[in-house]
């Protein structure tokens, strides 16, 4: 074979719908090249694949333009972050203070 290729999975998904595709990539792709291959953006065409984060199987790759794909290996396309994660929690914890205080006991 000359130019072997790998089987591989690319995903993304919203809170109301999701997308898996599955290619074949030539041996040496990496994971923004897949991401790019994809085609993801015919489903989505607000997806900026040329900057959106990427990530394997859960884990965020940090250099998604120089980590080479692996056989069976899931690209996951990520979304921004709408809200600070930090933030999230000391509202979810001062509501949760809010809601004991105005407990009376019984």
């Amino acid at each position: 074979m000359d130019n072997p290729n790998i089987a591989i999975e690319v995903v993304y998904a919203l809170a109301d719908r999701q997308k898996l595709l599955r290619l074949s990539v030539p041996v040496g792709t990496t994971v923004r090249e897949a991401a790019l291959r994809s085609g993801m953006q015919q489903f989505f065409p607000e997806l900026d694949l040329h900057h959106a984060p990427l990530g394997i199987f859960g884990k965020a790759v940090a250099k998604p333009e120089e980590r080479v794909l692996e056989e069976g290996e899931r690209v996951e396309i990520y979304r921004p972050l709408i809200a600070d994660p930090k933030e999230v929690r000391k509202q979810r914890a001062a509501k949760a203070k809010t809601r004991e205080e105005g407990e009376e006991p019984a």
